[in-house]
């Protein structure tokens, strides 16, 4: 990462220049804003440690030239006066903390890796978003909030390896886009993409879903027929809900993933396949080894590397994005609106069933709702009712409803 360093004082300068250099940071430096300034415009910077006092142009002026020129970039400033007041004066032109003189050097140090962090993870996500705009598939991924922006950044980097990903996350958080998200970033990306539910095959005809099967190995067999392995050859397997398999059947897919052959149903020969496993589940697999209901070899097998999807009620931020998102969806040519009553509701509901039930709110807003603007109205009542019905007293929760209930009535 390269840092630039902006201070009047050259013994300071050369201090943190030399500290900083020590740590494998590329650093240059600047006596003066004029100088820094020049050199921020035509260099590539990633964080900048201002001195807030300096002759000529102070340091909250070149921060707010350098954040005209990019707003992205980020600031460390360093001031002899840490008071309040400047504090926040510094936080409000966009810097990410102000440090006192004498800088402590430790606390640089994790501030600057922090920062190096966020930029990372921020570029990761960049990247994703990027692919999956390029990508024929109508995918978006909405990731504002600091959790979301992490799992994506995990996905990027675990990608490019040949690793299995278990990826957790209860339903409807999008555990199935991470999963081609995984894909789509990975040297596999022009290969298949193959889904599987484990939830929705019978236990009688999982061989044959999974495997394949050839002629006449059992009634209603009039002819060969590929399994799912065989057709993800080369690329990718999703196995969704994999802790709805039956013990009986999660020894069979243990043996192809041991040995990275499979045998079709009613066949001799051993075919090779060649596949990266992507498993997911909205259960405690961890929980279901230790209860027996879940092999210990296959968990292990599957969770080479584990990644969790958080709930839409963890990351609220990304609630005004979806909304828009699902609106232009099912709105066709009309722009829908949300009032600011209604929005703020449809923020503050938990949504037990993440991100789908939230699509499907949208969905049935955006049909039902007569003209462009959504009210509070509008929205189901049992999503304008939930706060009511799940505090204060039995009297309290009845008196709000019956008042909402006339207000529903008047509008």
């Amino acid at each position: 990462m390269k840092i630039l360093l902006v201070d009047d004082e050259k013994v300071q300068r050369d201090l943190l220049q030399g500290f900083l250099e020590n740590q494998g940071y590329e650093v240059m430096t600047a006596a003066d804003g004029p100088e820094a300034l020049e050199m921020f415009a035509v260099m590539p910077v990633s964080l900048v440690l201002l001195d807030h006092k300096m002759p000529g142009m102070t340091g909250d002026e070149v921060l707010d030239r350098m954040k005209k020129l990019n707003p992205e970039i980020r600031a460390l400033m360093i001031t002899a006066y840490g008071d309040v007041d400047t504090a926040v004066k510094v936080m409000k032109l966009g810097a990410d903390d102000f440090l006192s003189k004498p800088v402590n050097l430790e606390y640089l140090l994790s501030r600057i890796r922090k920062i190096e962090q966020d930029i990372l993870v921020v570029n990761d996500v960049r990247v994703a978003e990027e692919l999956l705009d390029e990508s024929p598939l109508p995918l978006r991924i909405v990731a504002n909030s600091p959790l979301m922006k992490e799992a994506i950044s995990l996905a990027r980097r675990v990608a490019p390896t040949p690793w299995s990903v278990l990826i957790k996350g209860e339903t409807g958080t999008g555990k199935e886009l991470m999963a081609r998200l995984i894909h789509l970033l990975s040297s596999r990306s022009d290969e298949p993409f193959v889904e599987v539910n484990c939830a929705a095959i019978p236990e009688n005809l999982f061989e044959s879903e999974l495997f394949g099967h050839e002629k006449g190995a059992f009634t209603g067999a009039s002819g060969r027929r590929r399994g799912r392995f065989e057709l993800a050859r080369q690329g990718s397997i999703f196995l969704d809900e994999i802790g709805e398999l039956p013990l009986g059947l999660q020894s069979k897919l243990l043996r192809v993933l041991q040995e990275k052959n499979i045998t079709r149903v009613g066949g001799e020969k051993n075919i090779e396949v060649d596949v990266r496993v992507i498993a997911a589940s909205n259960r405690d697999l961890k929980q279901m080894v230790q209860e027996g209901s879940f092999r210990e070899d296959l968990y292990y097998r599957i969770n080479a590397f584990e990644l969790e999807i958080p709930p839409l009620r963890n990351r609220r931020e990304d609630i005004p994005s979806l909304l828009e998102l699902f609106a232009a969806r099912y709105g066709g040519q009309q722009m829908m609106e949300f009032l600011p009553e209604s929005r703020d509701i449809l923020i503050k509901y938990p949504y037990p069933g993440n991100i789908r039930e939230l699509e499907h709110i949208v969905q049935r807003l955006v049909t039902l709702t007569r003209g462009s603007v959504i009210r509070l109205a509008d929205v189901p009542a049992e999503i304008r009712h939930y706060q009511n019905m799940v505090s204060g007293t039995l009297d309290e929760r009845l008196k709000i409803a019956e008042r909402e209930m006339i207000l529903a009535a008047l509008e």
